[in-house]
């Protein structure tokens, strides 16, 4: 019952129309971040907080969680019509939304993505709101030998990922690793592969090598095909079915849910953030699916899993924020000062000191959802014609948006030529059918993985990965996900001779 007195005092606290325009704001601010390539979730609710300073605490930080709710969302949009996604956690969106709109359903990719992103937030929230302080308190006490096994685990996704080209997959992930190897190492700071190059300290930002493996990749490979080679069926766009219809979004309960509570659970965990979220759920979605061999080519449960699990990880990331004061990921980091900027510190005293705010902002992600539902619905009518943009046009399009992108990470053109050096990699790599995703995968997992296997040996020696249950029972699904792909080729194979 105080759970629930809690939280109509929480929607009490936006009934006003300064607190709803603020959440109105936040959404179509963190829309806008979220479909710009170069601009995270956390770069928007770093550009969005000096605006808060002379606000109510309430008011300023409902709007900040908006921009970061919301611009999960964002990333879709580029990634369905354009291929370009705009945030890192928005790239397995690509796989299959991007297809859906070479086929001409975009209004479908857009529409699941949507959808999905909303269902995923609510069910994020839900858990968020019910479970913060176990949740918690488990979340707290992994080790580092723990965080090293999951992103193992992770990475076990790329027998998946690959398709059929299983050991291009391989090749492609380790060279993901490789390439996170560059700059100062995690542990002693020692220059590694650096050249010289002070640019290449902290390595190559994810952001630019996104851009260029993704969009401007794909540039390059319809410069050398011709513009008349691959065109776009627009035919079904005019179609009544353009769009998902209820019937539709409910086959995709099951992907939805599941996804959700995936996202939410990696979420919880400081550091692994939602592109790693969204990497394992669509592997989950794809080993537990009816038609596996579909993903990648246009299967709308792909799109769903990637999106659900995304946004959904924010309320999961929100978890360790307020009842530990831990940032779950970059983006709360950022939240956590504008905390303190108002006086405000995130831990388990600021449920007791100030159950009002802390219950309005669950509240505010709620109605934040419903307000995303309804500005996404009526500007997907407008991004779906990003797709009917001629080549001729659309190409120099992509290629500004990438240039500005890198640009933007850092105001450093040493970027922009790393993106370039990126495309022409990926395009290389393409043409010899070797995937893109497990490269991503493996730039993401990297750090992870290193810094935390080096802290794991320092605190117990090579043995703690084997004497901790959590690590043990991480170990044996990253096993298990790594061989049944492989059993299930083989029993293909016999059936077959």
């Amino acid at each position: 019952m105080e759970l629930i007195n809690n939280l109509l005092t929480g929607f009490g606290s936006l009934i006003g129309i300064a607190p709803i325009l603020a959440i109105t704001a936040g959404v179509i601010f963190g829309i806008w971040v979220g479909a710009m390539p170069g601009l995270s979730p956390s770069m928007g609710v770093a550009l969005m907080l000096p605006f808060t300073f002379r606000m109510p605490s309430n008011i300023a930080l409902i709007m900040l969680t908006a921009v970061y709710l919301a611009s999960n969302y964002g990333g879709s949009i580029t990634a369905v019509t354009i291929n370009t996604p705009g945030t890192p956690s928005a790239v397995a969106t690509a796989f299959d939304g991007y297809p859906l709109a070479k086929m001409g359903k975009a209004g479908w990719g857009l529409g699941i993505s949507l959808v999905a992103s909303v269902a995923g937030g609510f069910i994020g929230i839900i858990i968020l709101i019910l479970f913060s302080k176990p949740l918690a308190a488990v979340a707290v006490k992994m080790h580092p030998a723990e965080y090293f096994m999951l992103a193992v685990f992770g990475l076990t996704t790329v027998a998946s990922l690959g398709g059929k080209n299983g050991i291009k997959a391989f090749a492609a992930a380790l060279l993901g690793l490789l390439i996170n190897t560059i700059g100062l190492d995690p542990i002693s700071g020692v220059k590694r592969f650096t050249f010289g190059q002070v640019n290449l300290f902290d390595g190559f930002d994810f952001i630019p090598a996104l851009i260029g493996l993704f969009a401007l990749s794909e540039v390059f490979s319809r410069l050398e095909e011709g513009f008349s080679k691959e065109k776009i069926d627009y035919k079904l766009e005019k179609k009544k079915e353009q769009w998902p219809t209820l019937k539709d979004y409910w086959k995709l309960r099951r992907v939805t849910v599941q996804s959700s509570v995936v996202g939410t659970l990696i979420g919880i965990f400081p550091g692994a953030g939602s592109a790693i979220a969204s990497f394992v759920s669509y592997d989950l979605a794809k080993r537990t699916s009816k038609t596996p061999e579909t993903f990648g080519k246009g299967n709308p449960e792909g799109v769903a899993a990637a999106e659900a699990s995304n946004s959904a990880s924010v309320g999961g990331a929100m978890v360790p924020l307020l009842t530990l004061g831990i940032p779950g990921s970059a983006a709360t980091a950022v939240l956590i000062s504008a905390l303190m900027i108002h006086d405000l510190v995130p831990g388990p005293m600021l449920f007791a000191n100030q159950p009002v705010l802390v219950y309005g902002l669950f509240a505010s992600m709620l109605v934040a959802n419903i307000i995303m539902l309804i500005i996404g619905a009526l500007g997907s009518q407008l991004w779906i014609k990003v797709t009917r943009i001629p080549q001729q046009l659309l190409i120099p399009l992509i290629i500004s948006i990438a240039v500005v992108g890198s640009f933007a990470v850092k105001n450093s053109m040493f970027d922009v030529f790393a993106c370039i050096g990126f495309g022409v990699l990926g395009w290389i790599l393409k043409r010899h059918e070797y995937p893109m995703a497990p490269i991503v995968l493996g730039m993401v997992l990297g750090k992870l993985a290193e810094a935390n296997f080096r802290r794991a040996v320092i605190m117990g020696g090579y043995s703690i990965f084997f004497t901790r249950p959590a690590s043990v029972v991480l170990l044996v699904l990253s096993i298990l996900s790594m061989a049944l792909p492989l059993i299930q080729t083989y029993r293909d194979k016999k059936k077959a001779a």
